[in-house]
């Protein structure tokens, strides 16, 4: 989630757990900061951009390492405020849960985070909650602003801040209960329509838990599938996209795009620009406009070489998103200008798209000279 959200979720935890004995604002600065440390992984210097990307959220969010280093912060703080040094257990559990909220809070967007490392190393990714969210940061922010504004514990603020907690907490909830209700819906839609995708994957859209995009992924195409919570098929709208899949088998060696398809868990896409191979995370961002997009091969003449991995940069969302995004949130389902081209009729999802699918060719096409 995004920095505002974990600090404010810290600090309601350690409002909650140390508010009575150090104080409200003092135990929400401390405990705001503290929530953020696991995210100071970003300082960590990796060989290219697809290791930084990968390997972000890994050990510094690993429920393991968090508990094993929770002792070297909890009695330093202590040490430091001698209103706790008769709370050692309050203070540990404080300290624990600040780290822990964030990085099962991460766990719940679609990047993935590692809170099993080293035991487990596989990513966990549930995909219900836009990284940015207002409708579960609100009730926190508000509840924190409280407690900066208080000295001293009252019973008030005690109940703000359980409230906040509550609130944010049923809204997690309520967001996993609509992916499980989306996914449902989507999947009937596409099987009464023919269509048995290999992979399907509910995610919200931008800032919202209401209107979500369906990812369904067959052969060389995917399929991007809107629909809103409630309502019929016919609020939903879908395209079909090339996979550009028959680029894969020439990048078997390819140790960039082995580390981006085993992230990405599958969720992804393969351009040929410009004699460059660029693998895109379906995942993050709006078709075209992903998050994620990395050159990571050049088609040459000898054959596909490996590159160093470099990111590229991505267009962000415009004006014509905006409206498109609050018209189907509205129940009035528009097409979305930036995939106007691919869209197809949900009534024809059986039957393969007419996508550009790129060539097997691994080599350059030779230049002819007189």
């Amino acid at each position: 989630m995004d920095p505002l959200t974990q600090i404010v979720l810290g600090a309601s935890v350690g409002v909650a757990v140390l508010g009575r004995r150090m104080g409200p604002r003092r135990a929400a600065i401390v405990c705001g900061l503290l929530a953020e440390l696991p995210d100071l992984d970003i300082l960590v210097p990796y060989d290219d951009p697809v290791d930084a990307f990968v390997l972000h959220r890994g050990w510094s969010h690993s429920l393991v390492v968090q508990a094993a280093l929770t002792p070297l912060f909890a009695e330093a703080m202590v040490r430091f405020f001698h209103v706790l040094r008769g709370q050692r257990p309050a203070t540990y559990l404080a300290v624990y849960l600040c780290f822990a909220t964030h990085a099962l809070l991460d766990a719940l967007t679609i990047y993935g985070t590692k809170l099993l490392w080293p035991l487990w190393p596989e990513p966990f990714a549930v995909g219900s909650v836009f990284i940015i969210d207002p409708l579960y940061t609100l009730p926190l922010l508000v509840a924190v602003v409280w407690a900066l504004c208080l000295g001293r514990w009252s019973r008030r603020i005690g109940i703000v801040i359980t409230m906040g907690l509550v609130l944010s907490t049923a809204y997690q909830a309520w967001c996993f209960v609509a992916q499980q209700i989306v996914t449902g819906r989507a999947r009937a839609i596409l099987e009464q329509a023919g269509m048995t995708p290999a992979r399907m994957l509910a995610i919200p859209t931008p800032f919202n838990s209401y209107l979500w995009r369906v990812i369904a992924l067959q052969d060389d195409r995917y399929i991007n599938l809107y629909l809103p919570l409630f309502g019929g098929a016919e609020q939903l709208t879908a395209y079909a996209h090339p996979r550009g899949m028959a680029m894969a088998g020439c990048l078997a060696e390819n140790a960039a795009f082995a580390k981006l398809a085993w992230f990405s868990r599958g969720y992804f896409r393969l351009d040929l620009r410009q004699n460059e191979v660029v693998l895109s995370d379906l995942r993050m961002g709006l078709t075209p406009n992903y998050a994620f997009q990395y050159a990571i091969a050049a088609r040459q003449t000898a054959g596909m070489q490996q590159i160093p991995p470099r990111q590229l940069g991505t267009i962000g969302g415009s004006r014509e998103d905006i409206d498109w995004l609050r018209a189907n949130l509205l129940h009035e389902p528009t097409i979305r200008p930036a995939e106007a081209g691919a869209r197809i009729d949900i009534a024809a999802l059986a039957q393969a798209p007419d996508v550009r699918i790129p060539s097997t060719d691994c080599k350059a096409s030779p230049k002819i000279t007189k």
